[in-house]
């Protein structure tokens, strides 16, 4: 387990219980910007470097999967302009930050559908994910263009198609057989569902968000915007989900 630091005068380490799978729905890049009369893509700029710090500290605490909402399927809506900064981010990304990742151990892994991404933003991710595939550390899982309703309709197509193939009967679909069908099925089984789900910058919704994976999660939201959400506040929401009681349904 990890031990967070105390203060001077604390003698004692109490030991935290570190969630294996936290998501996060990286909100108020604009709103960061907007705050201090920029941009809005210079909030998303700065989104990046706080994504790097959230990861290695992440890695650091032992987290298994760190899954981030990078893109929705909804976010196509916005100006044109932003939306293509948004598409040439992982391109940054893969110079600037995934050498430094690679060499914290971190393997890079998406989810979501890929046929809409420019070529040179699956370029980019296709290389950082060859480049981190043996790495044994944390899986930063970025969803891009994803959306969980998306997510959903595919899987049941995909069934549907699977049943009519003959591959199995309708019996047998269960909630693993569904799980198996979903674009987090790149995950190790037991690492799927996050065990926390933390939102920046004040919003009180999933917007669309693992609505399957998150059905037990335990929900955290903050007020900070995510380009300032750093070490400390990842740390702030690991020690209130320590002080949740997880107990899917049971007594």
């Amino acid at each position: 387990m990890f031990r967070f630091p105390f203060k001077k005068k604390e003698t004692i380490e109490t030991a935290i219980q570190v969630p294996k799978h936290i998501a996060i729905i990286m909100d108020g890049n604009g709103r960061w910007a907007k705050k201090r009369m920029q941009p809005r893509v210079m909030g998303h700029k700065a989104g990046m470097d706080a994504l790097q710090r959230v990861t290695k500290s992440a890695s650091d605490m032992g987290v298994k999967v760190l899954t981030v909402y990078a893109f929705s399927t909804e976010n196509w809506t916005r100006p044109e302009k932003e939306v293509k900064f948004i598409m040439n981010l992982p391109v940054e990304f893969y110079d600037k930050y995934v050498p430094d990742l690679h060499a914290n151990n971190v393997k890079i892994q998406m989810i979501g559908d890929h046929a809409r991404l420019p070529e040179a933003t699956k370029s980019a991710l296709e290389k950082a994910i060859q480049k981190t595939k043996h790495n044994t550390g944390l899986i930063l899982n970025f969803a891009l263009n994803y959306g969980g309703r998306d997510e959903l309709t595919h899987a049941v197509k995909e069934i549907a198609q699977a049943v009519l193939d003959t591959k199995f009967n309708p019996g047998d679909i269960d909630e693993r057989l569904i799980s198996g069908y979903l674009y987090t099925n790149t995950l190790p089984y037991t690492l799927r569902d996050p065990d926390l789900v933390i939102r920046t910058s004040g919003e009180l919704r999933l917007s669309n968000f693992l609505p399957w994976q998150t059905a037990y999660s335990e929900l955290y939201f903050t007020d900070i915007a995510w380009p300032d959400f750093d070490e400390q506040a990842l740390h702030e929401a690991i020690k209130e989900y320590n002080r949740r009681h997880r107990r899917f349904g049971g007594i």
